[in-house]
């Protein structure tokens, strides 16, 4: 099989796994979302550290602590991802399947304006197009919701934080995601111990099948990043770019079609202008993309 096409199977699977993720985290009630977090965290660190020793990577997890700037960036890229992934499996968990999708959908616009407002980096006039459709339309759905759509909003934002944080660390995917659930652990871990304490943990009382549920966490997050990270480099980054559409439209139709979550009039209205956002920026991106290597080309042919 040629290396692209293996590169877009393994695409498809990683953003395919990730959108159905909605019919999992259900399965691990009645633990709630902190504790279901935290045992995440947990199985992911063994996860990650027994990936990292087979891939030879624990040099590059040692390094962190040697490089004061990375180890400060992701320290925050694991404050905020925790963030991201308690804040999802709440949403998950309390219905709002749909509204974590939105999250993901309006993630890259986001991502774009967080690096005008951080980097200074400017915007050409369709891409400002599609963000003020994106932001007409939060405004609407919070309007139609009678709230802010928090959940869409920190998951957009927290993981918009996330992949700034890791670009600009520029460290490789396996020590940096073992580092970031290490940094994590001791809270989690705490956090466990004294739930059981207390008689209110599920990881021993809801029988076998329950717990290695709570253990699989780990392995279920390692797998579609595996799958992401051998994708990355294998395909262009604007296959990558559009792949990732994939897992929010799962959501959304999990949510829509599964868990039967009601969708208004307004609401639909709101979702379509997203979509229409997206259509913009991704056709302006695509178009820009090969405007860039024309130039390329005719600028080597000199």
């Amino acid at each position: 099989m040629p290396e692209s096409r293996r590169g877009f199977l393994l695409g498809v699977a990683a953003y395919a796994l990730w959108g159905l993720f909605p019919l999992y985290w259900p399965l691990l009630e009645p633990a709630g979302a902190v504790e279901i977090l935290a045992h995440r965290v947990l199985w992911s660190l063994v996860t990650m550290v027994v990936l990292a020793v087979a891939m030879h990577q624990l040099p590059g997890v040692r390094a962190i602590f040697a490089d004061r700037r990375s180890l400060g960036l992701l320290s925050i890229a694991a404050v905020v991802i925790a963030v991201n992934w308690g804040t999802y499996i709440w949403g998950v968990n309390n219905d709002r399947v749909v509204e974590t999708s939105l999250g993901y959908f309006i993630n890259p616009l986001v991502t774009v304006l967080m690096a005008v407002l951080i980097l200074k980096e400017r915007l050409r006039p369709w891409q400002w197009a599609a963000i003020g459709i994106a932001t007409a339309a939060v405004v609407g759905l919070a309007v139609e919701y009678g709230r802010p759509p928090w959940v869409a909003l920190v998951l957009a934002f927290s993981f918009g934080t996330y992949g700034l944080a890791k670009k600009t660390a520029g460290v490789a995917a396996v020590p940096s995601i073992t580092f970031e659930t290490m940094a994590l652990a001791p809270v989690a871990l705490v956090y466990l111990l004294v739930l059981g304490a207390h008689g209110d943990g599920h990881f021993t009382t809801d029988g076998p099948g329950h717990a290695v549920l709570l253990a699989s966490t780990g392995v279920v997050t390692a797998v579609p990043l595996i799958c992401f990270g051998a994708a990355a480099i294998r395909v262009s980054l604007t296959t990558i770019g559009l792949l990732q559409y994939l897992a929010p439209i799962l959501q959304f139709l999990l949510g829509v079609a599964v868990f039967h979550e009601h969708m208004t009039t307004m609401r639909w209205v709101g979702f379509v202008a997203v979509w229409v956002a997206l259509v913009i920026f991704t056709v302006e991106a695509l178009r820009h993309r090969r405007r860039q290597l024309r130039l390329a080309v005719e600028a080597a042919a000199v």
